[in-house]
């Protein structure tokens, strides 16, 4: 079986598995990423994406920022989506510039680009990228960071607080997705579901905002929550659902980590 829709199995494989499908709320198409890598290794997908990413608002002030790139002497990532943004303006990287990225598939992406990559925490967070960058920073030091419209404040706050001056700029827009909310609920209601993956804090808030309260606490009373980060696990329990950690912190280990739960349900 194939098909494609919010709620829909977009495949089923023939293997024990298949009875707990494996919600993918992550902004891809049907053979995407991470979609793919579970799909691979015998498990069921349900596409739910519950976030879309699309341009800026004001586009305008991100061009803006990156015409004077010559007077920033960091320039920080959290997301692809943004380094997507900036390398198609800038698509030869100022030498005299550092670039810090939070975490391994943000610095893969710039580095894929030809950007060659400063820093980069252990931990793959914001705040782990803070405290990198701490000791390194001087008083002033101009700091760019190219966000996204729901970007944490943790970045900003934290290398404002460590003495940068630091300007955030809007590289790209995130809204929320084209669920098929009824198909959604009717999986709830069946209660097969086997897991459910989170890669960034926002897609936890967006869910529970699209399910619903009651829903979402059904879901998530039945299907074991997948994280791509600490942050993003602590929007869970903020709710008061555990969660466990993807180890190591990429899409595929976020795959294995999955399958390795799912295989304990079969």
């Amino acid at each position: 079986m194939s098909t494609l829709g919010s709620g829909t199995l977009v495949s089923t494989p023939a293997s024990d598995y298949s009875r707990w499908p494996v919600v993918v709320t992550r902004a891809e198409p049907a053979d995407g990423p991470l979609s793919r890598e579970l799909r691979a290794l015998g498990l069921a997908v349900l596409g739910w994406p519950v976030l879309s990413v699309g341009p800026a608002g004001d586009a305008g002030a991100l061009q803006e920022a990156l015409r004077h790139l010559n007077q920033f002497e960091w320039l920080v990532f959290a997301s692809q989506h943004a380094v997507a943004e900036v390398v198609r303006r800038v698509p030869v990287p100022p030498a005299y510039l550092n670039i810090a990225a939070v975490g391994a598939r943000t610095a893969q992406a710039l580095t894929a680009a030809g950007w060659p990559v400063t820093a980069v925490p252990a931990d793959q967070t914001a705040a782990g990228l803070v405290a990198l960058l701490r000791p390194r920073l001087t008083p002033d030091m101009r700091v760019l960071f190219a966000a996204g419209s729901r970007s944490l404040p943790t970045l900003q706050a934290g290398l404002s607080a460590a003495g940068a001056a630091v300007t955030q700029v809007e590289a790209y827009a995130t809204h929320p997705g084209m669920l098929d909310l009824a198909a959604c609920q009717d999986r709830v209601r069946q209660r097969a579901i086997g897991a459910v993956t989170f890669t960034s804090p926002s897609a936890v808030e967006e869910l529970d905002r699209a399910l619903g309260p009651v829903t979402f606490e059904r879901l998530l009373d039945c299907a074991t929550s997948i994280t791509l980060g600490t942050t993003t696990g602590r929007a869970l329990a903020a709710r008061g659902f555990p969660s466990v950690l993807a180890t190591p912190a990429t899409l595929t280990g976020m795959a294995h980590t999955t399958f390795r739960l799912i295989q304990t349900r079969a």
